[in-house]
């Protein structure tokens, strides 16, 4: 059991993320399904369909992920820098509660909605297969997935991306 364990939370590493040309979308850009609803970690609704008409990196990550962990701040970088612009992130922790979740976003100044995708198959498998974490997509304003992160990506690359979309 913990060597599986183990074995799946190295998959961020060994996966690389998938750049595209900044100012462009991916080869076949897929709409992106806004469609659910989902607990933040407070327990509040978060329709997110209501963040339609933004830039949003949509970042599936878990606690126990240590490249998540290297990511977010930059992250929270990135809203305060882009945030006025019509950027936001969208954290959907993958398997945490939400009394794992509150500790942690305070512990790393999560300043973006940190949403729980524990028991949220639907939304998995929307998105899915994903196959190692982090795991994150970028939409542009018009709904469109136009970039894909799997496993650790630098801020620079998820910067490139989002300026070329703002």
């Amino acid at each position: 059991m913990i060597a599986s364990v183990a074995a799946f939370a190295l998959v961020p590493f060994l996966s690389s993320a998938q750049d595209e040309p900044a100012g462009s979308c991916t080869a076949e850009p897929l709409p992106a399904n806004l469609d659910f609803t989902l607990k933040d970690m407070h327990g509040a609704d978060v329709v997110l369909s209501e963040f339609a008409g933004q830039v949003i990196l949509l970042d599936f990550w878990a606690t126990w992920c240590a490249p998540c962990r290297i990511e977010i701040p930059g992250f929270v970088e990135m809203v305060e820098a882009y945030g006025d612009r019509g950027f936001v992130v969208l954290g959907v922790s993958i398997d945490d509660p939400p009394d794992a979740l509150q500790p942690y976003a305070e512990e790393l100044g999560m300043n973006y909605p940190v949403l729980v995708g524990d028991g949220r198959d639907d939304l998995k498998d929307t998105y899915g297969p994903l196959i190692g974490f982090p795991t994150s997509f970028i939409i542009d304003r018009s709904g469109t997935i136009c970039h894909k992160h799997t496993g650790f990506a630098p801020k620079e690359a998820f910067v490139r991306e989002v300026e070329a979309l703002l």
